[in-house]
């Protein structure tokens, strides 16, 4: 069988979905008194930096937003080889009793979250911290949930989930890869 590539989410959709899901993350955390959103990189600082823009635009509050690299929190960072590749992290604000949203593109094994939350407790102890994820594909090896969600997808019907975005793809979209051959995310 060959592989498939559907779009489960168009430029327009996509752009739908974050409004809808800047909006639930200032309802979430009842305004933006003391709200950081930090993506996880990559595409979730991406992810954050327009949720942060969307929420300036309607609440005229310019939110701060950081970023984190996980890859030395992983669990199977002995896979990923000798030289892994560290992004930066920053962020930009004093995180202790502040109300943190992660930001990430896909939820699946919730294994990534796991590491973002072990990476967030080395820079102090937020009041609450929520997830936000553009994709929850179900699947979930870790009793990990996000709070908002910009579209559900079935863990037994979809394949790899790539999301693209434009500053690093040239387009922004949700593409399902499906078929035999199609490999699997972590």
């Amino acid at each position: 069988m060959a592989t498939t590539q559907t779009t489960v989410l168009d430029a327009r959709a996509m752009k739908r979905a974050l409004k809808r899901m800047a909006d639930e993350i200032v309802e979430l955390n009842a305004g933006t008194d003391g709200l950081i959103l930090v993506g996880i990189q990559r595409r979730g600082v991406q992810l954050a930096e327009r949720l942060g823009a969307l929420i300036q635009e309607s609440e005229g509050v310019d939110v701060p937003r950081g970023a984190l690299d996980i890859t030395l929190y992983r669990d199977d960072l002995q896979t990923v080889g000798p030289r892994p590749v560290v992004g930066p992290t920053s962020l930009p604000v004093d995180i202790d009793g502040q109300r943190v949203v992660i930001v990430d593109d896909v939820l699946y094994t919730g294994r990534t979250v796991r590491a973002a939350l072990d990476e967030l407790a080395d820079f102090g102890r937020p009041a609450r911290i929520g997830l936000a994820v553009l994709v929850d594909r179900g699947g979930r090896e870790l009793p990990i949930h996000a709070d908002i969600v910009g579209k559900r997808l079935d863990a037994g019907m979809a394949g790899p989930v790539d999301v693209l975005v434009q500053e690093l793809d040239g387009r922004d979209a949700v593409v399902v890869t499906l078929g035999d051959d199609a490999g699997s995310e972590v």
